[in-house]
C-alpha cells in the first residue's frame, strides 16, 4: 500500500529574536529527519556570527544551509533568498527529508512561503540617472503611483532604497514574460510567544552575553578587513550600534542602554509582522516559549498527521468509516 503523503511539505519555526527559535528548529528536525534553511537576512554572511546570532552550537548534527555562504559586506536580497531557499528547498526534498525553515525575518518567510514569485532585476544607469534629480517626496510619490498597495514603508526611510524599489516596479509593470512556477509549498507553521516582560529579558540578558562573548571585537574585525561603517550600518542594530561605540560616539553604557531598547522595538515589530502575516491567510500555530514548546509542537504536527490519515480513512469508506457487517 502507497504511504499517504505528508499534510505539509515544509515545517516553518519562527517567532521574535531570542525566543528560542533555533533550538526548538533542531529538536524538531532531528526528530522528522530534517534539514534546517536558515531565514535571516544577516546569517548568510560569513564572520557576522556574534552579531546576528548564528548560535551554531546548537545545530549538532543537524544539516543547516543559508548560512555562511557570503563574505561580509557583499550583497543579498529577498530575490536571493527565494532563489536559495526555492535551491535548498527542493534538494532537502529530493532527499527524502523535511525542509525546516527557521527564522524570523518577515520578508523572507513571506517569499518563502507564499508563493510569489520574485523577480531578479538589474540596475537601470538611465532610470538611475533621471530619478537623482529628484526630491525625496517625489521619489515617494513615484514609488506610490506604481505601488499603490505598498505597504513595506521601510523603502520610503531610505532613499536609495526608495530608487531601488521604483527600479523593481517599473520593471515588474513592463515585463512581458512570466517566470518559471516556484514549488508548491504545503507549509505547517509553528510560532514561539513569549510574554512581553519575559521576552524583553531574555533579549536583555541575550544581548550581554554576546557582549561579553565578544560581539564588539567581532564588528571591529569587519571593518578593519575594510567593510566601511556605512555598510556594517545597514547590516543591522547590533552592526550599527556596536560602530558608533567604536567611533566613540557612545559609551559603554549608552551603547547597551540604546542597543537594549532598539531589540526591543526590533522584537515589537516581528511580533506585527507576524500578526499580518496571519491576516494574509498564514495560519500560524502558537506554542508557549515559558512552557513546553517541543511537547506543543509535536502535538500540533501528530494533530495535523492524524487529520489527514481520518480524511483519506473517510474518502477511502465512503466518508461514513466502515460499515458493520449485518448480524455481528
Amino acid at each position: 500500500m502507497t504511504e499517504a503523503p505528508s499534510p505539509f511539505n515544509l515545517l516553518t519555526i519562527l517567532g521574535p529574536t531570542a525566543s528560542g527559535k533555533t533550538r526548538l528548529a533542531v529538536a524538531l528536525a532531528e526528530e522528522l529527519d530534517g534539514e534546517i534553511i536558515s531565514a535571516d537576512s544577516r546569517q548568510v554572511f560569513r564572520g557576522m556570527d556574534i552579531g546576528s546570532g548564528k548560535d551554531l552550537h546548537e545545530y549538532g548534527h543537524v544539516p543547516y544551509h543559508l548560512i555562511d555562504i557570503l563574505d561580509a559586506g557583499e550583497e543579498f536580497s529577498v530575490f536571493a533568498f527565494q532563489r536559495l531557499f526555492t535551491a535548498a528547498f527542493e534538494a532537502i526534498a529530493a532527499r527524502g527529508r523535511l525542509p525546516v525553515l527557521c527564522g524570523g525575518t518577515g520578508m523572507y518567510l513571506d517569499a518563502a512561503m507564499r508563493g510569489y514569485r520574485l523577480v531578479e532585476v538589474p540596475e537601470d544607469a538611465g532610470l538611475r540617472a533621471e530619478l537623482a534629480a529628484l526630491g525625496d517626496a517625489q521619489l515617494a510619490a513615484m514609488l506610490r503611483a506604481l505601488r499603490p498597495g505598498q505597504h513595506n514603508t521601510t523603502d520610503l526611510t531610505d532613499r536609495q532604497r526608495t530608487i531601488r524599489a521604483i527600479e523593481i516596479a517599473r520593471h515588474e509593470r513592463d515585463r512581458t514574460t512570466e517566470p518559471k512556477p516556484l514549488p508548491l509549498i504545503r507549509p505547517l507553521v509553528i510560532g514561539i510567544r513569549w510574554e512581553r516582560s519575559e521576552l524583553r529579558r531574555r533579549i536583555t540578558e541575550r544581548l550581554g552575553q554576546r557582549l561579553d562573548s565578544g560581539m564588539i571585537q567581532e564588528v571591529q574585525r569587519l571593518h578593519d578587513r575594510g567593510i566601511p561603517w556605512e555598510r556594517l550600518n545597514y547590516y543591522g542594530l547590533e552592526y550599527r550600534y556596536v560602530g558608533a561605540f567604536l567611533r566613540g560616539e557612545l559609551t559603554r553604557d549608552n551603547l547597551f542602554q540604546g542597543l537594549n531598547s532598539a531589540i526591543h522595538d526590533f522584537a515589537k515589530r516581528q511580533e506585527t509582522w507576524f500578526r499580518r502575516m496571519e491576516r494574509h491567510g498564514t495560519a500560524i500555530h502558537w506554542v508557549d516559549g515559558a512552557g513546553d514548546p517541543l511537547g506543543e509542537a509535536r502535538r500540533i504536527i501528530g494533530e495535523k498527521k492524524a487529520l489527514q490519515a481520518e480524511g483519506l480513512f473517510r474518502a477511502m469508506t465512503g466518508n461514513g468509516g466502515i460499515r458493520p457487517v449485518p448480524g455481528r
